[in-house]
């Protein structure tokens, strides 16, 4: 009793079947597939953008247009803190 035959996978099966319909569960898969699509694609992307940096990089861009005034208040701060 404790083993599941093939007619209790069988009974699963339907249940399955007829609670998600034929539709629904090639939609699912299809859209997991997509996503690990999506995914794999992010991931190579990522890894491409972390050895290739372009020239107009938003941090340097940012720390380039910071004026020496403020920079040295900032310093300040830190220094005072400690």
């Amino acid at each position: 009793m404790g083993s599941l035959s093939i007619w209790h996978w069988i009974v699963v099966l339907v249940v399955v079947l007829l609670l998600f319909g034929r539709g629904k569960i090639s939609e699912l898969m299809g859209d997991m597939a997509q996503g690990i699509k999506a995914f794999k694609k992010g991931m190579s992307e990522d890894d491409t953008a972390k050895a290739d940096p372009k020239p107009g990089d938003p941090m340097k861009t940012i720390n380039a247009g910071t004026d020496m005034k403020q920079q040295a208040e900032t310093q300040k701060k830190f220094e005072g803190t400690v």
